[in-house]
């Protein structure tokens, strides 16, 4: 099930309070970034998170100009769970002529290299304000799970700019667990949102303030959002997996990872709005939603 519905959104103010307290400098990566997604951590972060539904990459793909094939570069590639959902996509496959993974991460970047094999793939170092790659060089940007990481949203957008080429797009797109679709995400959810400790999570919206800055709104039209509702297949190794690779909660001393584990075990286990797909099993509907946002080049 696909169903359209509308980005949260939160006022203006806070994000104007919450933004410098949260971000790090610019070329810089946050620290929490940095820790828990460190080298020791990539491995349970790729086998837990969840892939993209074709749809969403169907929508991006939508959004491109001519008939390519299109050369992309995804920054903050991480692990490759969405490199891999798009070579393995239909409208995708056959028409990427050169992806360019940036990922500063030199334990991401280990695991991508050895989970991606594809001649037209490539990964090296880099960030959201320096890629190194050439101007005019990507029909498409994407950044997956990770803008709202970004530490200069201003320079970030004016390298988002040089790299494009003319009309040229910038995609991101995250999934997020839908805690309005199931009482026992929503605890599950707020147990582990606890640890956040101030760091800059996509579900508090501030990354929005990069379509305020000079860079952004001299190089892209106004954005675009879409949003897609849908369910995975859920277990519960699974459910504590994903929480525990949350890098805010991969960072915890072990007697506190020790607690969310069996804090997050009870949510599930009691399961509170849990539809079962096949209870033998111990198989349940996961609610999730896609967001998806996509500015043109001017």
């Amino acid at each position: 099930m696909n169903l359209l519905t509308s980005f949260p959104h939160r006022p203006r103010s806070y994000h104007t309070t919450r933004l410098f307290s949260c971000i790090a400098m610019s070329n810089q990566v946050h620290k929490v970034a940095a820790s828990g997604f460190g080298t020791g951590t990539n491995d349970l972060y790729d086998r837990a998170r969840p892939s993209y539904q074709s749809v969403a990459l169907s929508h991006i793909h939508s959004s491109l100009k001519g008939s390519g094939p299109f050369n992309i570069a995804e920054i903050g590639a991480g692990t490759g769970i969405f490199t891999r959902a798009l070579l393995s996509h239909p409208s995708w496959s056959s028409s990427i002529a050169s992806l360019k993974a940036i990922e500063p991460s030199p334990g991401m970047r280990d695991v991508f290299a050895r989970n991606v094999q594809d001649s037209r793939v490539a990964i090296q170092e880099g960030t959201f304000d320096s890629t190194g790659l050439e101007d005019g060089w990507a029909d498409l940007i994407v950044i997956a799970q990770a803008f709202h990481w970004c530490p200069d949203y201003n320079a970030a957008c004016a390298e988002f700019g040089r790299i494009l080429k003319p009309n040229g797009a910038l995609a991101f797109i995250w999934n997020l667990e839908n805690r309005h679709q199931a009482q026992w995400v929503a605890q599950l959810r707020e147990r582990i949102e606890s640890h956040e400790e101030g760091t800059p999570q996509f579900r508090l919206m501030l990354w929005r303030a990069a379509f305020d800055t000079p860079s952004y709104q001299k190089f892209f039209e106004t954005h675009e959002e879409t949003v897609f509702d849908y369910v995975l297949e859920g277990t519960l190794p699974l459910a504590v997996d994903r929480a525990c690779s949350k890098s805010y909660i991969a960072i915890l001393p072990d007697d506190e990872k020790e607690k969310v584990v069996n804090d997050v075990t009870d949510i599930v286990r009691k399961g509170e709005g849990k539809v079962w797909i096949d209870e033998e099993k111990g198989v349940f509907e996961y609610p999730y939603q896609t967001f998806v946002v996509v500015s043109q080049k001017k």
